[in-house]
């Protein structure tokens, strides 16, 4: 793949100088300007965790020596590192880049913290839905270099296909004569919404609205819909009062635990459990996730992405060191083969699905959407996991019930 070393800094050189001249002392410890007579100078500091520490300590050493500029990478826990940012960054302090999931976007654009990274021509390489991800009110707000979402494992000694509907799945899961034809983690309380949604979009429910770009529009809650309150109806006849398919007395812990020890042949989960079920002697397939009302099963695609510090004085060449460093083949397939994540750029996408099981969470990929970014996305876990919990106890009225859910979230929006 060819490098576009002058794409982002070919525009806007009328103002580069002005914008150059302001970068003389960084948030992290910058002390130099970079400037067209040569090398820039200074420093930029990245949180990352450990593995991405690992996978980055080439290329920060490659663009010091061929920029001037020393890249400081910082490993945090990641856990912690989005309240650190937003507590930091106001004050001044804080990383000039950091890693974070991409549904923190809205939020940190909302506080004023992150800057827009300029992708130019550079978003086509990348696969469309993480560029779709990281855009907010029409700009990229991240540079992307992860994909995750959820697929069917199969134990392939106890099942030799995933059927195309859920009902079919179930049959042949029962027929496997295991003590659970199909697992998923829940919550007694909470349910599992993001668990969950594959099986409310195959009805044609949607939480917001979209739009042309792919991003979501807070002002159309949708989730309150005819399709919704049909998918309501299909989760309380899989529960307590129906066939008792699915099972809030099974955490995901409990779940994996039981698929690893061959007690189903089906475990609707993401690529962070394929390791412990291998290791558990399990011979696995990714599949396609069955449809239960009839349209196609679309997960949550969650993308891991580098966020640009609104404080950063430095701005400039952060943006260099994400669109023309991170963002090539090399450092995207490091990034990979250091969290197990399918990448975003499309060339180390596609190099990584040699790996079958890779390949597997790719398919099931394509059919993704991304997770919502937007603030309002906090006004919805709490009613919508409490409902889901309570359908699958029972309910007389489930799609009055869905109703009720929505009007509750509607009201919290404002």
């Amino acid at each position: 793949m060819k490098v576009k070393k002058k794409g982002m800094l070919a525009t806007g050189m009328v103002v580069a100088a002005s914008i150059l001249a302001l970068a003389g002392c960084s948030s992290s410890g910058g002390t130099t300007s970079p400037t067209d007579e040569g090398p820039a100078s200074g420093s930029l500091t990245v949180w990352v965790d450990a593995d991405r520490a690992r996978a980055l300590e080439d290329v920060a050493k490659t663009f010091e020596q061929e920029k001037g500029v020393k890249v400081n990478l910082v490993v945090k826990d990641y856990g912690k590192i989005r309240d650190e940012f937003t507590a930091q960054v106001p004050t001044g302090k804080g990383p000039d880049i950091t890693i974070g999931g991409h549904d923190w976007i809205g939020a940190f654009v909302k506080d004023g913290i992150v800057a827009p990274v300029e992708l130019g021509d550079k978003s086509a390489d990348f696969e469309k839905v993480t560029v779709e991800a990281v855009t907010y009110e029409g700009k990229t707000y991240g540079l992307p270099y992860a994909i995750e979402n959820i697929a069917i494992l199969r134990n392939t000694a106890l099942a030799d296909s995933t059927p195309a509907t859920f009902d079919e799945m179930i049959a042949k899961g029962q027929a496997a004569g295991t003590e659970y034809p199909f697992v998923v983690g829940l919550d007694p309380q909470a349910s599992d919404p993001y668990h969950l949604y594959p099986f409310q979009t195959s009805f044609g429910n949607s939480v917001f609205a979209r739009n042309d770009d792919g991003s979501y529009d807070a002002s159309q809650l949708t989730i309150g819909d005819e399709a919704g309150q049909n998918f309501a109806t299909w989760l309380t006849a899989q529960g307590d009062t129906g066939t008792k398919v699915l099972n809030l007395n099974l955490s995901g812990d409990l779940a994996k635990e039981a698929f690893n020890a061959g007690k189903s042949p089906y475990f609707l989960t993401g690529p962070w459990n394929v390791a412990d079920a291998q290791s558990a002697g399990i011979d696995v397939s990714v599949d396609a996730i069955p449809s239960a009302g009839g349209e196609t099963a679309a997960p949550f695609a969650g993308v891991q992405a580098f966020f640009l510090s609104a404080k950063s004085n430095n701005a400039l060449i952060a943006n260099e060191f994400l669109v023309n460093y991170i963002a090539t083949a090399d450092v995207q397939t490091k990034l990979f083969e250091a969290g197990g994540r399918p990448p975003a750029l499309t060339e180390s996408f596609e190099a990584a699905q040699s790996d079958p099981i890779i390949a597997g969470f790719a398919a099931v990929g394509q059919n993704a959407v991304p997770m919502p970014s937007i603030p309002e996305m906090g006004s919805v876990w709490d009613d919508w996991g409490k409902t889901e919990a309570a359908l699958i106890k029972g309910s007389s009225d489930p799609a009055g019930d869905w109703v009720k859910m929505a009007e509750s979230i509607k009201s919290k929006l404002g």
